[in-house]
């Protein structure tokens, strides 16, 4: 890019500052649950703090409440795992040794991931970068708000939150399609498998079976560059 580094990590703040928003939203909606399931004040901010993972979250909350901790752990681990490949995607666009690398992966979400990503299977890091430092904050802030207010829980279904992670993952899906065609088959086989996936397993387990559709994305890579 033509772009100086600054000019990258502020457009990451750009695009960020609107994922930001939603992020604190539903933020407040999973402090709120998490006090009617008596959490307390100090667990539901740090889980935040260190998960920072909406879906991963939100399935921990939902585990526990049917289950065991092993159980709700477990869920939780494998909602998130999708991060492995997109860490494996973008490790070739991180700079420095080990513990540098490692400490740039955490910028690592499902937002700037995508916002970052150049087609290819390049992506832009500054922007990554920029993208995340202004979610994270808003993440554990909006955890803080609803925990001190706690609201009813079923106001993030008059409020409209409850659509809001969906929404975006649907316009960040959509901006994959429009940036790369090859995109295309893995997105609608991965929603043909939700879609038939969800009648039998949990949300979590659905969403995680239908990411396999993704291995046609990686093998069409690989044969681009063979």
């Amino acid at each position: 890019m033509s772009d100086s580094p600054r000019d990258r990590f502020r457009a990451g703040l750009r695009i960020g500052a609107g994922f930001a928003a939603a992020s604190f939203l539903l933020s407040v909606s999973f402090g709120a649950v998490t006090q009617a399931q008596g959490w307390g004040v100090v667990v539901p901010i740090v889980c935040s703090a260190v998960v920072f993972s909406g879906s991963a979250q939100f399935a921990l909350v939902a585990s526990l409440s049917t289950g065991g901790l092993g159980t709700a752990v477990a869920a939780a681990a494998m909602i998130n795992s999708r991060f492995l490949p997109m860490g494996v995607a973008v490790a070739g666009d991180l700079r420095g040794g080990r513990l540098r690398r490692a400490f740039e992966g955490q910028a690592v979400v499902d937002a700037s991931w995508a916002a970052a990503h150049l087609g290819g299977g390049r992506f832009d890091r500054l922007l990554m970068f920029g993208a995340t430092v202004v979610q994270w904050p808003a993440w554990v802030a909006g955890t803080a708000l609803g925990v001190v207010l706690a609201p009813d829980s079923a106001l993030q279904h008059t409020l409209g939150l409850d659509v809001l992670a969906p929404a975006l993952f649907v316009a960040l899906l959509l901006d994959e399609l429009r940036k790369d065609r090859a995109n295309r088959l893995p997105a609608a086989l991965g929603a043909v498998l939700a879609a038939g996936l969800i009648a039998f397993l949990p949300t979590g387990l659905a969403l995680i079976g239908a990411g396999a559709a993704a291995l046609l994305g990686l093998r069409g890579g690989k044969g681009a560059t063979a």
